[in-house]
């Protein structure tokens, strides 16, 4: 009988340890694994203690090579620099500028590292591609799209920053870790002789700054605007820098004296920061999402989900109302704390992620 053929694939290889474990499984599954890393730009500035990607650096860079190395699998660096500039860093700086909260993390897999892979993939005359993100997809056997599904480890799950994936995307795209926990894989790394993982710290960084550079960051890119802060009485309380350093729901780092402060929004015109000590002035029944991004597609009636508003939170449970032109209204059953313009709002029926969009201010014009 003749021998399967091995079928090759591409593995997104950040030199981390849920990359390598990931290559791992699908050599030991009997595909053919191809180790490639994007290699990004950094901020260069003394401020900027990264001085470079901690996920592309030179270090991590050497560890992916020598883990394909070990496993006799080919390495590739790809560099994609300009792309993550346009795609990824224009959007922040943006959002930003708009007075909104950038979530980079969603806009980068679908615009940039999925996208980069699956193009290189392509070139080399490659179906699949795989990463180390927790989460897992499967194809509906009655509507035959496509479905991004939660991982096992509920705590590592990673489908919120991979909502805005498309079918085309999940047709070719493999998660090998998303039946497992990150204990399970860590052990994993130390049975197979890979103990450099066990010692190394994982960076919660943003991938072109680190975070205590990011003030001296916006200042270079974007630059301060004093104005005025005041609470929900209408008293002038302090100044603040700019709007763009401070985001809906915030306490840390602003400093005003008889606090504690949460920031509750601000008036864009009048360059206002509006802050409060009532933590209740921060909840919010519904929330307007455009664009959005529904995997499956947008769905004709309204129906019951689950939905995230930040990466960390626990999805809660609400309707969703679809809108014209790519929006739709999500409306909870209980009021949600420091609802966010920019962010994302992530929705869940059960174990399958249906997409997401981005939230937008309460009153914006053109919906409705």
């Amino acid at each position: 009988m003749k021998r399967k053929e091995r079928r090759p694939i591409v593995v997104g290889m950040s030199g981390g340890v849920d990359s390598s474990m990931a290559l791992v499984l699908l050599k030991e599954q009997g595909w053919d694994p191809v180790g490639v890393s994007l290699k990004y730009p950094v901020w260069h500035d003394e401020a900027n203690c990264l001085r470079e990607n901690i996920c592309c650096s030179t270090e991590s860079f050497q560890i992916a090579e020598d883990v394909c190395k070990t496993l006799g699998v080919p390495y590739h660096i790809v560099d994609v620099s300009r792309d993550f500039e346009k795609e990824v860093m224009d959007y922040f700086l943006g959002r930003l500028r708009d007075h909104k909260t950038p979530n980079p993390c969603v806009m980068c897999n679908r615009h940039l590292k999925f996208k980069q892979l699956l193009a290189w993939a392509s070139r080399h005359h490659i179906a699949h591609v795989a990463t180390g993100h927790y989460a897992q997809v499967r194809k509906n056997p009655r509507t035959r799209k496509f479905e991004l599904l939660t991982s096992k480890d509920a705590e590592k799950d990673q489908t919120y920053s991979l909502s805005f994936l498309s079918q085309d995307q999940l047709r070719r795209v493999v998660f090998p870790l998303g039946k497992y926990t990150k204990k399970e894989i860590y052990l994993m790394a130390a049975k197979r002789g890979f103990e450099i993982f066990l010692k190394r710290k994982q960076s919660q960084d943003f991938c072109f700054v680190s975070g205590n550079a990011m003030e001296p960051f916006l200042v270079k890119e974007i630059g301060r605007n004093e104005g005025e802060v005041r609470d929900d009485m209408g008293h002038v309380i302090g100044t603040h820098q700019g709007l763009h350093f401070y985001t809906v729901g915030q306490r840390k780092g602003l400093g005003f004296s008889g606090g504690p402060f949460f920031v509750m929004g601000s008036d864009i015109k009048r360059n206002v920061l509006r802050v409060t000590r009532d933590e209740k002035k921060l909840l919010s029944r519904e929330v307007l999402l455009s664009p959005c991004n529904f995997i499956g597609g947008m769905p004709k009636r309204s129906l019951r989900v689950k939905a995230k508003i930040r990466y960390r939170q626990a999805a809660a449970p609400g309707r969703l109302y679809p809108l014209s032109g790519n929006r739709t209204r999500i409306v909870f059953d209980k009021p949600q704390r420091a609802v966010t313009p920019g962010q994302f709002a992530v929705l869940y029926r059960k174990d399958v992620c249906l997409g997401g969009g981005e939230i937008m201010p309460l009153g914006s014009k053109g919906i409705a």
